[in-house]
């Protein structure tokens, strides 16, 4: 897994680093940097191990399948090739500390690529391809309310007892979508737009502990996940 994170991480310096192109106006070479990727948006993930086991606890919530998404990256075009790289974060928003409530959310890191086909200088569609990596962290709240103070003074048992739930999952992931951006001529240095694909793991893996130790019988699940997001794109400060 630190492999695959330094891989990620070493891409990602790679999209953001400077590269120098000719100026056609005065045949000297400048810096072309990426450009900044801003987005926000939704995706959809069911994780039908850990919320069958949830089923037939009363007193927990199962997990919700939608997620709000923002995502952060770097994009970089040379003759068309496009390489992105990336890190989006997800959660439910659902999690309620003083009820009965489940929240699910994650943290994931992508290299991808794809080739822009159009030859259009307003608008970009790319197909995309790309890995990466991503961590889950699912939490369960009880109602707690019907505890009485005193006796959680008095009891460790019960102390441990109202505390609510974590536990962990993390996947290699591959990715697949597309992208479309158009430019605005009042607006020359950005672009807006939308990306949108599929996410999936290379293979289902057991949740564990909050501390991410192996649980005997621990229910099992895989990504499979849809996710769509409206993105903002522009040139960094030094560009504009």
């Amino acid at each position: 897994m630190k492999f695959f994170i330094c891989f990620l991480l070493i891409s990602i310096s790679l999209s953001a680093s400077p590269q120098q192109q000719e100026d056609k106006g005065t045949g000297k070479k400048v810096h072309s940097f990426p450009l900044i990727i801003r987005g926000l948006g939704s995706s959809f993930q069911q994780f039908d191990g850990l919320n069958s086991r949830i089923a037939n606890l009363t007193q927990y919530e199962k997990l919700r399948n939608d997620a709000a998404v923002i995502n952060l990256g770097w994009l970089k075009e040379k003759h068309r090739f496009i390489s992105i790289a990336g890190i989006t974060a997800g959660s439910t928003m659902s999690g309620h500390q003083d009820k009965k409530s489940s929240s699910i959310r994650y943290l994931g890191f992508n290299a991808d690529f794809g080739y822009n086909l159009l030859k259009s200088e307003k608008i970009m569609l790319y197909p995309l391809a790309g890995l990466g990596f991503q961590q889950y962290q699912a939490i369960f709240y009880k109602d707690n309310s019907g505890v009485n103070f005193d006796d959680v003074l008095q009891s460790t048992a019960l102390q441990n007892s109202i505390s609510s739930v974590k536990v962990n999952n993390a996947f290699f992931v591959y990715r697949l979508g597309f992208g479309v951006t158009v430019k605005f001529p009042k607006c020359p240095s950005g672009s807006i737009g939308i990306q949108a694909g599929y996410t999936g793991s290379f293979k289902k893996n057991n949740w564990r502990s909050n501390e991410s130790q192996v649980l005997n019988n621990a229910p099992e699940d895989k990504v499979s996940q849809f996710h769509v997001s409206l993105i903002f794109i522009n040139k960094p400060w030094m560009m504009k």
